[in-house]
């Protein structure tokens, strides 16, 4: 199978306006009242339809053909903004059009688009789908825009580690750089000990794809300065401190937060910002060998501080740290990372809310804002100073693990504020990326996380 490059997909959406069947979306009140069309409500009433939450009925022409679908939103439709995204999958293939919704055009088309989400790289047998017409009046370029940069987060992640390690990573980091005529340069191999990125070497090195530091750079010098670090772990055994089958079986999507900040850096490029973009991505696989980092060892970080490994399984704060060090360099106004840096955070806030880390309060508020406006679900959590003791080591500045296993979420994200000093603004994104049930907008499988929000506020504060 030839490695991931980036393409642009096909669009979900039907451009035969005229010749579409409709679809009725309807709450129960609807049903009650016998506010729709007169041939539709008959049958749903026969058909004892009560328009449940993501409930779909089909329903006959005069002729006896098929003539339009009726859609449950249930009593209350904005708990689920993005529920047309079950039309998608469960629709028949063909041409269709929302005729009447009590929901906003862009959540109503947004959520059909996200929903058509399928990654069928590997089946021999493709499935056709079922087209949507978007409303005139809907933001037809944002809402594509929007979906190629989830689509490309959600293919990257679900791309098996034998088709989607280092070097195929950095396959579809060129090829992304590439469309939009960004500059891109690698380090690579031992080049990362002189070039002073000793602990991205560190974890990378017993793996046969050889570790390397990737960088875009897009836009012109003296817009906002906007940095993107993403976690770029393309397979994680856990290393020397090995994973148990359970915890592995998903470690293919422990590169989530570079697929992430690559679907958030297209979506800037695509909708050209006025920004100075800056893509910072350290990529390796966390193996087992003879020449594997160790427990006990101590290494120099590229800021200078010393480190102490207990625990080669916290491998991600470790090639965060020298790339955060790299990127804050340039004193950027606003740098964001984002890794599936720790289980602390999945057991905190579950699989669906993207956890967040800020010591800037009007920084913390803003994507606080943006998150709500674009039901892009996510909560701020504290970078409580207290614990910062925990990440000293006896024997070094600091420690990659503290004992004791109690807030690591929070004293993960204290061990890369060690590394960010001269930043304007900075957050740390503890994301998941993955679905791990279905939902309507959102297939199980690999998943871009607050990415929508973060565009919609740096397109509204910087762009």
């Amino acid at each position: 199978m030839a490695p991931y490059q980036f393409i642009e997909r096909a669009t979900p959406f039907s451009a035969k306006a005229g010749n579409t069947l409709p679809v009725f979306a309807v709450t129960p009140a609807h049903i009650e009242q016998g506010a729709i069309d007169p041939i539709a409500l008959d049958w749903a009433r026969k058909a004892g339809f009560k328009a449940e939450s993501g409930a779909i009925l089909l329903i006959p022409s005069a002729d006896g053909s098929l003539g339009g679908a009726l859609f449950g939103l249930g009593s209350n439709p904005s708990e689920l903004p993005f529920l047309t995204g079950k039309l998608a999958r469960e629709l028949p293939e063909g041409d269709w059009h929302i005729e009447t919704a009590p929901l906003t055009v862009n959540r109503l088309a947004l959520g059909f688009g996200l929903g058509s989400y399928k990654f069928d790289r590997y089946r021999t047998v493709k499935s056709s789908s079922a087209k949507m017409l978007i409303p005139q009046d809907a933001d037809a370029t944002g809402i594509k825009r929007t979906l190629a940069g989830v689509f490309l987060a959600r293919d990257l992640i679900n791309m098996p580690a034998n088709d989607m390690g280092p070097d195929q990573l950095e396959v579809a980091f060129r090829a992304l750089a590439a469309h939009y005529k960004a500059e891109v340069t690698a380090v690579t191999g031992d080049k990362l000990l002189s070039e002073n990125f000793p602990l991205i070497h560190a974890v990378g090195r017993a793996s046969e794809g050889q570790p390397r530091l990737l960088e875009m750079r897009w836009g012109k010098k003296g817009n906002p300065a906007i940095t993107l670090v993403g976690k770029g772990v393309c397979f994680d055994t856990g290393g020397l401190d090995i994973k148990p089958a359970s915890s592995m079986a998903l470690m293919k999507k422990d590169m989530g937060g570079a697929a992430n900040v690559l679907g958030l850096a297209l979506m800037i490029m695509e909708a050209k910002l006025k920004v100075n973009l800056r893509v910072i991505v350290p990529v390796v696989e966390n193996s087992i060998s003879a020449n594997a980092f160790r427990p006990g060892d101590i290494y120099q970080s590229r800021k200078g501080l010393t480190v102490q490994i207990d625990n080669t399984d916290a491998e991600g704060r470790l090639i965060l740290a020298d790339a955060l060090a790299y990127a804050d360099q340039d004193e950027p106004d606003l740098m964001i990372d984002m890794a599936t840096l720790t289980g602390a955070a999945r057991v905190a806030l579950g699989p669906d809310i993207a956890p967040y880390y800020t010591d800037d309060e009007d920084l913390a508020h803003d994507i606080a804002e943006a998150g709500m406006d674009m039901d892009d679900p996510m909560w701020r959590m504290p970078l409580y100073m207290g614990y910062d003791k925990d990440i000293r080591s006896r024997a070094a500045d600091i420690t990659n693990a503290p004992a004791g296993g109690m807030a690591g979420s929070i004293t993960a994200a204290l061990f890369l504020k060690r590394f960010v000093s001269k930043t304007k603004k900075w957050a740390h994104f503890d994301i998941y990326g993955w679905s791990p049930n279905e939902r309507p907008h959102s297939s199980v499988g690999g998943e871009a996380q607050a990415i929508r929000a973060l565009y919609h506020y740096i397109a509204r504060t910087y762009g």
